[in-house]
């Protein structure tokens, strides 16, 4: 690790018991020796204290951290996708992060430092208009491809302070759009392929998802299908929501804050689960033997305290 980091994640990828690899679930087999390959996700202790701080500000406590690509999958990836292999692209305001999934297990993750933001900027400066109007533009009327517009399709955005006001032509907005998506999903694509997609054994059969505030973007799933080869489909998180609620949460945008709800409503339910089994059990085995039962931690997650130690001590 480099000065400055913390780990967030050690997840396992697979078990090693005496020589035998590929082992998914080694709990139940007999040997003398085990080991493990893990993914470890870091991140700048400065930004998570930052993120730390915006909760205290709004009254609430920071329970755990989650990198974003993970809590997104929770929402919008089917346990049957994991398993056939399928990599998650999460555009959102300020990155673009992505994690491959294969045979039920993260694979890889990676955060790319361009999102939505930027291609705001690219208008603001393009259109000469200020930011609040480019962003208007980029989600009313933009688009990921050029070719839908036609050049006498215009749209006027009023001028500022007594100045006249300003038309702008989509399909000159839609390739200003365009130049930057394709630089995204390009440096993306160099990430899957850095993966290895193209072995046969990593191959992702279940393509892409993609999510988050950018996937509302008109034709970017065609855009990105385009560039890869690879097949794509929007990820809405409202197969997890009652049916009763706002259709603005089941957009792409809110895929992050559903999944890490599902999250935090899943480690409640074990942590209450664990407070009743941790209650001391007696076992009678006869009148004056009592025996207490006591909830011991699994060898794996000893392994990832141990892990993160040494990481931690390796600095």
């Amino acid at each position: 690790m480099l000065p400055g980091e913390e780990i967030i994640h050690v997840l396992p990828q697979d078990y090693k018991v005496d020589g035998q690899a590929e082992i998914k679930a080694p709990i139940g087999m007999y040997g003398g020796r085990l080991e493990a390959n893990f993914h470890v996700v870091v991140g700048q202790v400065s930004s998570i204290r930052n993120v730390g701080r915006c909760i205290k500000s709004a009254g609430l406590e920071l329970s755990n951290i989650t990198l974003e690509p993970l809590a997104s999958s929770e929402a919008v990836l089917s346990q049957e996708e994991k398993e056939a292999g399928v990599a998650l692209i999460d555009i959102g305001g300020g990155t673009t992060d992505l994690a491959i999934f294969k045979d039920g297990i993260i694979r890889h993750t990676s955060v790319i430092p361009f999102g939505g933001n930027v291609i705001t900027e690219d208008i603001k400066e393009g259109c000469s208009i200020i930011e609040k109007q480019a962003e208007l533009l980029k989600t009313k009327f933009g688009s990921a491809w050029p070719g839908e517009n036609k050049e006498n399709e215009i749209v006027s955005i009023p001028g500022l302070r007594g100045r006249e006001p300003k038309e702008i032509t989509l399909k000159n907005l839609s390739k200003i759009i365009h130049a930057r998506v394709v630089e995204i999903i390009e440096q993306v694509y160099l990430e899957i392929k850095n993966y290895g997609h193209e072995e046969t054994k990593k191959k992702l059969i279940a393509g892409i998802v993609l999510t988050g505030g950018g996937a509302e973007l008109k034709h970017v799933k065609q855009l990105v299908e385009y560039i890869t080869g690879m097949d794509t489909r929007i990820g809405y998180p409202n197969e997890h929501l009652a049916g009763s609620t706002d259709i603005d949460l089941s957009s792409p945008a809110y895929a992050t804050a559903v999944g890490l709800l599902m999250k935090g409503l899943d480690k409640k339910s074990k942590n209450e689960n664990v407070t009743v089994n941790s209650n001391v059990e007696y076992s009678k085995n006869n009148e004056s033997d009592f025996r207490p039962k006591v909830d011991r931690k699994s060898i794996f997650e000893k392994w990832a305290e141990k892990f993160r130690e040494f990481l931690d001590n390796a600095e």
